[in-house]
């Protein structure tokens, strides 16, 4: 099984090299009559050797040697119809499952979002806006009249300034201050303001927007300007401030100035931020502000420290409503390859609503080309018959009726009543969470939309294979990798570890051509441990153990309680165990004292025995054995698969692989 996990493991983990080529996609090699293209070849070759893929004959000649195997042993698998198997067809159909799961989401939802924000994320956008606030949770009413609103503003700016119309109507409270200017801003925009994001970064500049949907209420949207983004700065800052009892602020200015000047003779930044600075926080580590983008300071604060070029630089004394501050650079971080950013990109991509959001439409996208037929008749009709047992656990779906189509996809995808009652029984919880005043047909209704959505998604994951070729080829690796695992089991690992009459006259035949089973110098050890509650006898004991024997000294000394000594004897070789090296190699030697760490007792070593070089019986050598007995089994395996199955291999094919 554990192999078998390292299948589904690895497939997962490359998945997104696959790119298969369909229009033009060569035959590289047949065995027997089953080809085995250019495409599937270039992956696996890829997949396996990674940045090692060279593309050189030589590299592709031992691959392809190797592919060839693999495939050879697929043929037999298949002869011994292991496809057939249901057990391991049970096995396959929970690996789709657990693909196809998350394969759909991720195809069609995550990673367009996630390439999406992090082209966002590359630019930095100057917006206005004006706000039409609603309620939280609107009603139609409430969002009819927010619209109306909206479009009456817009034809008001077309003649009137948008400033000035911003403070009087915007609900943004900020626009009485900015004339609804927010400034430069950056992906990802807050949950609920995706569809106010998209327009930001894709409106004409300068032009006015149509009303945009948010969580806040319609945008009119103005974007000023675009520029490469920012990214974040890592900085430090001395500041002081200009508000405070008996504070000159030419004087402040003037102080300012004078730091700035220590700075410029080498002053230390770090010094002086911890004695002079009146930012109590960031003073005691020499200002240290840390990570931050844009948005966070004031415009003022951030052009300065954006435009220093090099880590380490500051600028001159730079004026915030707060009081004068001197920043230092430390370092910048840029927007990151969309591999790096990913990761980061995507915990923020599948918090938002935007994801859930795409997932719906995903869902709609589904329905229209699949050609959703409903039935809204035998909906009703059930909906109708039931009563208030619906509404508490005991209800149970109906035996009779469960065979009326409910709905449908093209023609060959049907879903009946009883496939809906039969999820409604199961929706114990939904089906009570409004208590006995519940709208039976509207609670049904909103279960059934559920119900649809549902079935849309297992309606495309059934059809994978035939709309995604990277998701077919995927689950033939899976097959193919499966089918190898159990034929191997079966006529070599299985057959090496059971055939002991094979294994016996295969280590006769290596004893004569090879040493590798054989024992070198080994050591008879025995190792004392010497309670630290009795350390004050170490040196009687160590004499008493060099010349005589350790059931003699376990008589001697261990006549109390708790007893003093631990014994353990250990026949190992002398370049595997640690303490032969410092010892002198003969019967009789005896190792240095070594105190326990924690002090519970000191340990010394004696060399009872020297035993010589040796062969390893069948039993002593068995693990090493059976391995290499598993290696000649399946060389002696695929000598047979080439004589058994016909491999034809494209040359020129090959050849225009070679780089």
């Amino acid at each position: 099984m554990a192999k078998r996990q390292f299948i589904l493991f690895a497939a997962l983990l490359y998945l997104p090299l696959m790119a298969w080529a369909q229009k033009d996609d060569p035959i590289l090699f047949t065995v027997e009559d089953t080809p085995v293209h250019e495409s599937e070849f270039v992956y696996i070759y890829s997949k396996t050797n990674g940045k090692n893929a060279t593309f050189s004959k030589e590299s592709l000649d031992e691959y392809l040697d190797l592919y060839i195997k693999f495939k050879l042993k697929v043929q037999k698998a298949r002869e011994m119809k292991l496809d057939t198997v249901p057990q391991l067809m049970n096995e396959l159909a929970g690996y789709r499952r657990q693909l196809a799961d998350s394969y759909l989401i991720d195809k069609e939802v995550t990673e367009k979002l996630l390439r999406e924000a992090y082209e966002h994320s590359k630019q930095d956008v100057d917006i206005s806006h004006i706000l039409i606030s609603m309620p939280s949770n609107p009603s139609p009413e409430d969002t009819l009249a927010a619209y109306e609103k909206a479009l009456a503003i817009k034809q008001r700016l077309k003649k009137e300034d948008f400033a000035t119309v911003a403070k009087e109507v915007s609900g943004d409270k900020s626009a009485q201050n900015n004339g609804g200017h927010i400034g430069f801003v950056t992906a990802l925009f807050p949950n609920g303001f995706y569809e106010l994001e998209k327009a930001a970064y894709s409106i004409p500049l300068n032009k006015l927007s149509d009303p945009i949907r948010t969580a806040a209420g319609y945008h009119l949207l103005i974007v000023n300007g675009r520029r490469p983004a920012r990214g974040e700065m890592e900085g430090a800052h001395i500041l002081l401030r200009k508000e405070g009892k008996d504070k000159d602020p030419a004087a402040v200015k003037a102080r300012a100035d004078s730091i700035y000047q220590a700075l410029q003779g080498g002053a230390s930044f770090e010094e002086l931020a911890k004695k002079l600075s009146e930012d109590g926080r960031t003073a005691p580590q020499g200002g240290y502000i840390g990570f931050f983008g844009i948005n966070k300071y004031s415009p003022s604060f951030e052009d300065a420290v954006f435009a220093l070029e090099e880590d380490g630089a500051y600028t001159k004394p730079v004026e915030t409503n707060v009081g004068w501050h001197i920043i230092k650079r430390i370092s910048r971080r840029g927007i990151q390859p969309y591999n790096i950013e990913k990761s980061r990109l995507e915990s923020q991509v599948k918090k938002d609503n935007r994801f859930q959001e795409a997932k719906l439409a995903m869902v709609k996208k589904i329905k229209e080309e699949g050609n959703l037929k409903e039935f809204p008749k035998v909906l009703d009709e059930f909906a109708a018959s039931l009563t208030d047992t619906f509404l508490t656990f005991r209800w149970r779906a109906p035996q009779e009726g469960g065979e009326k189509l409910l709905f449908q996809y093209g023609d060959d995808y049907k879903v009946t009543l009883g496939d809906f009652a039969s999820y409604l029984e199961r929706a114990t919880r939904k089906r009570m969470r409004g208590g006995s005043e519940t709208d039976i047909p509207a609670l049904v209704d909103e279960l059934y939309q559920d119900f649809v959505n549902e079935s849309a998604m297992a309606y495309e994951e059934k059809n994978l294979e035939k709309k995604y070729p990277d998701f077919k080829a995927l689950m033939r690796e899976y097959e193919e990798g499966i089918l190898l695992f159990e034929a191997t089991k079966m006529l070599v690992w299985d057959k090496a570890s059971q055939d002991s009459a094979g294994l016996a006259e295969f280590y006769k035949e290596q004893q004569q051509v090879e040493t590798k089973y054989r024992w070198e110098e080994r050591g008879v050890a025995s190792i004392y441990k010497l309670d630290d509650r009795y350390k004050d006898q170490l040196d009687e004991v160590r004499a008493f153990a060099a010349t005589h024997s350790p059931k003699e000294v376990l008589e001697k000394f261990n006549t109390t309680d708790p007893p003093a000594l631990k014994y353990e004897s250990k026949t190992m070789e002398y370049s595997v165990y640690p303490e032969f090296k410092s010892m002198e190699w003969k019967a009789g030697a005896l190792s240095q004292s070594e105190s326990d760490p924690r002090g519970r007792h000191t340990k010394f070593v004696k060399i009872e025995e020297i035993l010589p070089a040796s062969s390893k019986t069948l039993d002593e050598a068995r693990g090493y054995i059976v391995a290499d007995y598993q290696d000649y089994l399946e060389s002696q395996w695929v000598e047979q698969l080439r004589k058994e199955y016909k491999v034809k291999v494209n040359q020129k094919v090959f050849d225009s692989l070679v780089k």
